[in-house]
């Protein structure tokens, strides 16, 4: 007899992180953050302590109090815009994507809008009609506002929502918004996202698929 699939969540909109869930961009951000920190002579494990899933105004608010950090932050993407070294989609990234209605996604993330869209283009990921970035937020994860804004422009509500994150701040980020959140342990240990507050946490991204809709609900997500 065929085994059943794992249900996992029924939903209306899923909302994605972006690197570490949709890309894997971990060995080229942590390089720029690198060369940033041996500028500034700053502790490089510092830096990994609050990096991850924040915006890097934010991670340079923690780490670097005495700079000006409108002006490192505008530097720092200058930066990042034009290099694409060691940046790929995640396995079963355009996958996921093309199986979901095409209203039924957005990206939630703290990159700035630029480096997102061009990233995206070099990948080959599709566009998604609702894009949040950390242009588009006063305050970023793990405060809710990014999450809540990506409902709100997608048209609806917190809890027919479900994230996928691979960061502790998008998964408190996600909770706090008072929505369902997937972790994928890409770039962090599954207990630590356990301890954040995922509801379940998978190996990669691939681990997901998209069924039939059920229960009025417009996408089931499902193990297998």
């Amino acid at each position: 007899m065929e085994e059943k699939p794992d249900l996992l969540f029924s939903c209306d909109t899923v909302l994605f992180d972006f690197d570490g869930v949709l890309i894997d961009s971990t060995e080229n951000i942590l390089r720029h953050w690198k060369d940033w920190a041996d500028q500034h002579g700053i502790d490089m494990d510092e830096v990994n302590r609050a990096v991850h899933g924040m915006r890097a105004i934010e991670t340079m608010r923690i780490v670097a109090p005495h700079l000006d950090h409108e002006e490192e932050a505008r530097l720092f993407m200058e930066n990042e815009l034009n290099d694409y070294e060691g940046i790929k989609a995640h396995e079963g990234a355009f996958k996921l994507l093309s199986s979901l209605p095409a209203d039924s996604w957005a990206v939630v993330t703290s990159a700035r809008k630029e480096l997102v869209q061009r990233r995206m283009s070099k990948t080959g990921l599709p566009v998604p009609c609702v894009l949040i970035t950390g242009d588009d937020v006063k305050e970023g994860k793990p405060f809710p506002e990014p999450y809540l804004t990506g409902a709100r422009k997608i048209g609806v509500t917190p809890e027919r929502c479900v994230d996928i994150e691979d960061a502790p701040a998008g998964i408190e980020a996600g909770k706090r918004a008072g929505m369902r959140v997937v972790a994928i342990s890409s770039t962090h240990p599954r207990e630590e996202l356990i301890a954040r507050g995922a509801d379940i946490v998978l190996d990669k991204l691939s681990d997901l698929q998209v069924r039939k809709p059920v229960n009025g609900y417009r996408i089931q997500l499902s193990t297998r």
